[in-house]
């Protein structure tokens, strides 16, 4: 949150939807790195990175979302977040389709998700923001990580 009342957030896109990440638990962004596969995990965190020499569970929005999951393109990136989760100081990567820029979101023009029409399931949306002449989706990503029993990588 800056002094003036508005989110500063990273934009990123997957598929044809923007969404915001509150820049401050954005940590870096990388190209694609080698990811290792994890039998039997759950498709929204099915793989690992290692990220400076720390094991990272890479998640993948689109997943919760429900969207299409197409091969990666020159575009894609992974943007490295850490956040509390139950406590806990999690670090994790999350697939991105494109990521754009940093933005100042008014907070008076965030606004609650509808409850109908909606794709993405609501309890992972923590409200819908308008930047320019485009919607914007703050997924609540501690709601995503607790819901899916992400391990912790301690920060490092």
């Amino acid at each position: 949150m800056t002094q003036d009342g508005s989110l500063r957030a990273l934009t990123l896109a997957l598929q044809d939807e923007i969404f915001a990440i509150d820049a401050e638990h954005v940590r870096e962004i990388l190209d694609l790195v080698p990811v290792t596969e994890v039998p039997n995990a759950a498709p929204f965190a099915a793989g690992l990175i290692n990220v400076r020499g720390t094991v990272v569970p890479l998640a993948d929005l689109r997943v919760m979302f429900g969207m299409d999951r197409p091969d990666p393109t020159p575009d894609t990136r992974i943007v490295v977040i850490e956040m509390d989760i139950d406590g806990e100081p999690t670090v994790a990567g999350i697939v991105a389709d494109k990521v754009l820029d940093v933005a100042d979101i008014d907070t008076a023009a965030i606004e609650e998700a509808p409850k109908v029409g909606m794709r993405w399931r609501p309890e992972f949306v923590r409200g819908i923001g308008k930047h320019g002449q485009d919607f914007i989706v703050i997924p609540d990503m501690t709601r995503i990580f607790s819901a899916e029993g992400i391990a912790p990588a301690k920060p490092g």
